[in-house]
C-alpha cells in the first residue's frame, strides 16, 4: 500500500512564520537543514555536553554591555560592546552579537565558538556555517548604518582567532542561505537525514533525528527483506538472522537519569533550590537532585508541593500518579510538547482505516512473535504444538482483513501463551514462611487479580504504560490517540499500541525474574476477598526487578547495536513518529530473536 496520504499531508501544509529568523538558525541551516527543521520549525531542542559547554562559555559575553555608539559618531578609541541584539528588515533576520568593536562608524563583530577551527593545508579556516553566521551579523550591522568590512571568530578549544573578510562572495553566500532557510521554514516535511556524516555523533538532536536508523529501515524496505526484521517484505514464518548492520550507535545506550519512586504512605515532597526533599513526619529522609532523575512516581497518599511540581515541570521531569495498588492515574508534565506538525499528522492518520490496520497488523504480529520467543527461551519443556500454532497466528495477523479479526487472533495467541506461562515459573512458594500464596498460575485474570502472578503482571503493565506515555509526550505524540487500541476516555491508546509487543519482553520477563530468583516471595502479598495485591515491601521488591529489566542491554535485531529497554522505548516511539512523518513506510516493531 502507498503512504501517499501521509506524504500529501506533509507536503501541502504550511506554517505561520516568525517576523525574523535568528542568525543562529541560519548557522544551523548551513550546518544541517534537518537540524534547522527540528529546531526552527518543530521547536525541538535537546542539550548535550557540547551545548551545555557552549552555553557556559557564552556566559561571559551574554551580559548586556553599555550602549552602542551611533554609526555617525566620532570615536577616538575603539569601543567594545557585548551582547548586542540587532535586526535587518530587508532580510528579516535578527542577530545577537557576542561582542562588537566600534570606531568611527566601523563595526567588527566577534563571535565566540566552543570548538576548534577547521584545519587545511594552508593553515586554519572557519567552518562554513560559522562564516555564514558571522556574515549575517555583518548584514544586520550594515542594515543599522554601520560599515562592516570584517569579523572575527574566536574558537575556545584552541584559543585561536579566524578573521573573515566580508567580500561580495561571502555576503552573497549569506544572503542565499537566508533565502533558502526562509524557504525551508515554510515546509512541514523533514529534509532527509545526512548520510554517514561526521556531524551526527556530536549533534544534540541525534537521538531525535536517528539518521542512520532512518536510512537503515529505508534501505531494508527497498531491498524487500523478510518481515521479521523490516516488516515490509513477504510473509515468512521463520525468524532469520538479519543482514549485517552498518548502523552507528549514535545514541547513548543507557539513560543516565533514573526514575524516583515514592511508595511509603504519608510522605511529603518539597523543594529547596534544585533539590527535592522527601519528608516523613517533618523529618527529611531523602534528598534528590532534580537533574539526576528522569521522572517522579507517586503511589497513593503522598503529598508534593506546588513549588516542587513547578520545578519539575520547568526541568521537563514528569510526575506520574498511581493508586497505592498501582493503578495509573495520569501525568503532570511541562510544556515540552511543541511538535504541532507531528500531532496533526497523528490525528489525521488515526481516521485513515488502511493506515490503522497496517499499524495494528505489525503490532499484533510482533507481540505474538515475542510471546513465542519467551516460551521457547524460558519454558521448562517448550510446548511444540502451541509454538507451531503461534507461528501460524503470526501469518494470520500479517494478513488480517480487519481490526476485529486481529483482536480474535491476538486473544487466541494470548490464551495459548498464558496457558503455558506456568511452565516458565520455577518457584511455587510452597516452602516459604507464608505458604498461603503460591505461584500457581492457571490463566490471566485482572480487575482484580486473584493470584500473585496476575498481581505482578497487572502492576508491571501499569508501570510500562506509564513509561510509554512519557515516551509519547517526549517525542511529541498524543498518547491518547492510538491506531490499534481505539480511543476511549482516560486510556492512553497510543502508549498501549507501542506496549503490546514489549509486554512479554519487559514485564513478563521482570515478573518471571522476580519470582524465580526469590526477589518477590509469598510474604509480599495480601488478600482482600478474592483479590490479591502486593504489600509495600512487595511493591518495592518488584520495582527493583522492573528497573533491573529496564536497565538491561538488549541487541536491536534490525539496527545491530545494544541499548537498554528504557532507551528502546523512546527509540520505538520515535520510529512510530517517523512513520507518521512519511519517512518510514511501516512502523518497525521491535522483535527479539
Amino acid at each position: 500500500m502507498s503512504v501517499a496520504p501521509a506524504v500529501k499531508f506533509q507536503g501541502q501544509e504550511s506554517l505561520a512564520q516568525p517576523d525574523y529568523l535568528p542568525a543562529r538558525m541560519i548557522n544551523e541551516y548551513a550546518y544541517c537543514p534537518r537540524l534547522f527543521h527540528y529546531e526552527q520549525v518543530l521547536g525541538v531542542f535537546v542539550h548535550n555536553k557540547y551545548t551545555v559547554e557552549g552555553a557556559a562559555r557564552h556566559k561571559r559575553v551574554d551580559k548586556e554591555g553599555k550602549g552602542v555608539p551611533k554609526p555617525d559618531g566620532k570615536i577616538q578609541e575603539p569601543v567594545v560592546v557585548s551582547s548586542i541584539t540587532l535586526s535587518s528588515d530587508e532580510h528579516r533576520v535578527i542577530a545577537k552579537l557576542d561582542l562588537a568593536e566600534f570606531k568611527d562608524g566601523l563595526a567588527t563583530p566577534i563571535d565566540y565558538k566552543r570548538g576548534r577551527p577547521r584545519k587545511t593545508e594552508d593553515g586554519i579556516e572557519a567552518w562554513p556555517s560559522d562564516e555564514v553566521q558571522l556574515a549575517v551579523q555583518a548584514l544586520v550591522l550594515r542594515a543599522n548604518g554601520y560599515r562592516c568590512n570584517e569579523g572575527i571568530l574566536f574558537y575556545h578549544q584552541t584559543r585561536q582567532r579566524v578573521r573573515i573578510a566580508f567580500t561580495d562572495q561571502v555576503i552573497d553566500t549569506a544572503v542565499q542561505t537566508i533565502n533558502d532557510a526562509w524557504e525551508a521554514a515554510t515546509k512541514t516535511r523533514l529534509p532527509p537525514p545526512l548520510v554517514d556524516s561526521p556531524k551526527c555523533p556530536g549533534c544534540s538532536l541525534v537521538g531525535v533525528c536517528l539518521p542512520d536508523e532512518t536510512h537503515r529501515y529505508q534501505a531494508l524496505a527497498t531491498k524487500g527483506l523478510p518481515v521479521q526484521y523490516n516488516l515490509f517484505g513477504p510473509n515468512s514464518s521463520e525468524l532469520k538472522k538479519p543482514p549485517k548492520s552498518e548502523t552507528r550507535l549514535l545514541v547513548a545506550p543507557r539513560v543516565d537519569r533514573k526514575p524516583l519512586y515514592l511508595n511509603t504512605q504519608g510522605l511529603r515532597v518539597g523543594k529547596s533550590w534544585d533539590v527535592l526533599k522527601v519528608k516523613e513526619k517533618n523529618k527529611v529522609i531523602q534528598e534528590v537532585r532534580i537533574n539526576e532523575i528522569c521522572q517522579v512516581n507517586v503511589f497513593g497518599n503522598i503529598q508534593i508541593t506546588t513549588q516542587a511540581i513547578q520545578a519539575l515541570c520547568r526541568a521537563e521531569k514528569p510526575v506520574c500518579y498511581f493508586s497505592q495498588g498501582g493503578w495509573f492515574y495520569g501525568i503532570t508534565t511541562g510544556l515540552n510538547t511543541k511538535n504541532v506538525v507531528l500531532r496533526k499528522a497523528q490525528i489525521i492518520m488515526a481516521d485513515v482505516d488502511w493506515f490503522c490496520l497496517r499499524i495494528a497488523r505489525v503490532i499484533v504480529a510482533g507481540k505474538i512473535r515475542n510471546q513465542r520467543t519467551m516460551l521457547m527461551r524460558n519454558h521448562i519443556e517448550p510446548p511444540k504444538k502451541e509454538i507451531r500454532s503461534m507461528r501460524t497466528l503470526v501469518q494470520s495477523a500479517e494478513n488480517a482483513a480487519s481490526t476485529q479479526e486481529l483482536l480474535g487472533i491476538e486473544g487466541y495467541a494470548a490464551k495459548l501463551y498464558f496457558e503455558n506461562l506456568a511452565g516458565m515459573v520455577k518457584r511455587d512458594g510452597t516452602h516459604e514462611e507464608n505458604a498461603e500464596f503460591r505461584f500457581d498460575f492457571t490463566k490471566r485474570n485482572r480487575r482484580p487479580p486473584r493470584d500473585p502472578i496476575n498481581a505482578l503482571l497487572s502492576y508491571g503493565y501499569s508501570l510500562l504504560t506509564k513509561d510509554l506515555t512519557i515516551a509519547c509526550y517526549a517525542v511529541g505524540l498524543d498518547p491518547m490517540i492510538g491506531y490499534y487500541h481505539q480511543p476511549r476516555h482516560g486510556r492512553p491508546a497510543l502508549a498501549l499500541d507501542i506496549m503490546e509487543p514489549l509486554r512479554p519482553l519487559v514485564v513478563d520477563s521482570a515478573v518471571l525474574s522476580a519470582v524465580n530468583t526469590g526477589m518477590v516471595r509469598s510474604k509480599h502479598f495480601v488478600s482482600a476477598g478474592k483479590a490479591v495485591s502486593m504489600n509495600p515491601q512487595g511493591r518495592r521488591a518488584f520495582l527493583r526487578a522492573y528497573e533491573a529489566r529496564m536497565d538491561q542491554l538488549v541487541t536491536h535485531p534490525q539496527l545491530g547495536y545494544r541499548v537498554t529497554y528504557r532507551r528502546l522505548l523512546e527509540i520505538q516511539a520515535r520510529l512510530l513518529a517517523k512513520t507518521l512523518d512519511g519517512e518510514l513506510e511501516v512502523y518497525p516493531v521491535f522483535v527479539t530473536r
